[in-house]
């Protein structure tokens, strides 16, 4: 773990003042800590070669909040799913007996107005987008924290698609 102090400095373990620092951002590499707008101490910064650091609005990916939607509770339903069962005005129906696609419900546009009543028809925003997430801090979190927030349904909105 690398420690980001509130003055930006990040401490890897070979920082002379590693232990010494209690008030901290963690980071899992330097590079990450880095990106986020971190330096080196500069007795470390002297004896090492840094890459140039990268604007964290380019070094954003998508696939740093994971491959698709995730189903984290294991009942079928992604968090696609549970986003459209959740904001549907009507109970929902599924694909199959199974109950893990939805293909209808009743949403309304929160733009338009517009009623939608065919699931294939709704994207999936994100509330917070992950791209504004990633420019304030996303990019020093763990992979798994990346993707649950990705997930997160209380940060999925159903929208009309563009």
């Amino acid at each position: 773990m690398v420690k980001k102090t509130s003055s930006g400095i990040c401490h890897p373990p070979a920082s002379s003042y590693y232990e010494r620092t209690q008030s901290f951002q963690p980071f899992e590499s330097i590079d990450a800590c880095i990106t986020s707008g971190g330096r080196l101490p500069k007795r470390l910064a002297q004896n090492q070669s840094i890459p140039p650091r990268k604007d964290s609005s380019t070094s954003y990916e998508r696939s740093a909040f994971g491959h698709g939607w995730d189903d984290a509770d294991g009942d079928c339903q992604d968090s696609r799913a549970e986003a459209l069962i959740a904001t549907s005005s009507t109970t929902v129906r599924f694909a199959t007996d199974k109950e893990c696609r939805v293909v209808t419900g009743r949403w309304i546009s929160p733009f338009t107005g517009k009623v939608i009543q065919n699931s294939g028809e709704i994207d999936i925003d994100h509330v917070v987008p992950l791209k504004w997430a990633w420019k304030r801090g996303a990019m020093g979190w763990s992979q798994l924290k990346r993707e649950r927030f990705a997930n997160d349904r209380v940060n999925l909105w159903p929208v009309e698609p563009e």
